[in-house]
């Protein structure tokens, strides 16, 4: 199936969407987020928990532009605890690993997994800032003898940026572990065509849907990346650290916008809309998605299934 076809807008747009996790899957429906993974002898284990989101209880999370705000950071925070609770089942018995967990849970006794949780997040946020903040400022500033226009430091900056990030997925795509994550994002994607498209949720049915999805993360953040270049360029080419401050502060917004955008690309099948997620589906298709075997897919299977309610319309994408 060419990109262009996977942009068409299917029977049934669902909110449900999911992410890849160590031989398993999360997926988050309107109500509650399911964990199925496939322990090492194949007995396939469910975690349910209930939603509770800023969003479903206050409605000001709700609004446009807020809501791409505070569902990054609710669904980087669910991401990383499902990621870790896969990982449960996969621990080898390392003398280090062993002790790190003993020091958690001596010095913070029932609290060691939520501290576990933010030093995890902490590290994320670090890693995120150096190699897609401040290494792109550092190698942009090296033409400022060359280059006058303030718009075009700010393209520069993008492209290294964008540069940056696809030697990254490229990179660890090629790793054998990751390499499994990567199709179980694709059983991810096939299923919830399978769903969208109205067919019955089953192997056969699932394989024959394609991998890549327009409204997958990889797009999301392949358009942050895309719409900082022109946000930022409203603030010239400052001092190092005002660069870094105003990156820092303008993440909010860059975020904010990036979703509505996704959204309205989402669930529209205009050719304006297929060149706008031509980059995400693109980048998914050469890196972060991979053909699953039928064992991922029945595992993406019960994970759907475990989330999708008796009224269809409570998922609907509207």
């Amino acid at each position: 199936m060419k990109i262009k076809d996977i942009n068409r807008v299917p029977k049934h747009m669902t909110t449900i969407g999911g992410q890849a996790l160590i031989e398993g899957i999360m997926m988050r429906g309107p109500k509650d987020v399911a964990i199925a993974v496939r322990k090492p002898n194949g007995e396939i284990v469910v975690k349910n928990e209930e939603l509770n989101t800023l969003g479903m209880r206050y409605k000001f999370f709700a609004l446009p532009f807020i809501r791409g705000v505070v569902g990054l950071i609710e669904s980087m925070l669910l991401g990383i605890n499902s990621l870790m609770y896969s990982a449960e089942f996969f621990e080898e018995e390392i003398e280090e690993e062993e002790e790190k967990e003993y020091f958690l849970e001596k010095v913070f006794k029932d609290k060691a997994d939520t501290v576990e949780i933010i030093i995890t997040l902490a590290l994320s946020l670090l890693l995120t800032i150096g190699l897609f903040i401040l290494l792109p400022s550092f190698f942009t500033n090296l033409f400022k003898n060359k280059v006058e226009s303030p718009f075009v430091f700010n393209i520069i900056e993008g492209l290294i940026r964008i540069s940056i990030f696809l030697i990254y997925v490229i990179a660890i795509s090629k790793m054998d572990d990751v390499d499994r994550v990567f199709e179980y994002h694709g059983a991810e994607h096939k299923t919830i065509h399978c769903y969208e498209n109205g067919d019955e949720l089953t192997v056969e049915n699932v394989k024959k849907y394609p991998i890549l999805h327009p409204r997958c993360g990889t797009s999301f953040l392949f358009m942050v990346m895309i719409v900082s270049i022109f946000v930022l360029s409203f603030f010239g080419w400052p001092n190092p650290l005002q660069r870094f401050l105003i990156r820092i502060l303008m993440l909010p917004i860059i975020a904010g916008i990036s979703y509505e955008i996704n959204r309205l690309i989402g669930k529209s099948n205009s050719a304006f809309a297929y060149y706008l997620s031509y980059p995400g589906l693109f980048l998914q298709k050469i890196a972060t998605v991979k053909e699953p075997d039928e064992g991922q897919i029945e595992t993406a299977i019960i994970a759907l299934e475990a989330v999708i309610t008796d009224n269809k319309e409570e998922d609907l994408w509207k």
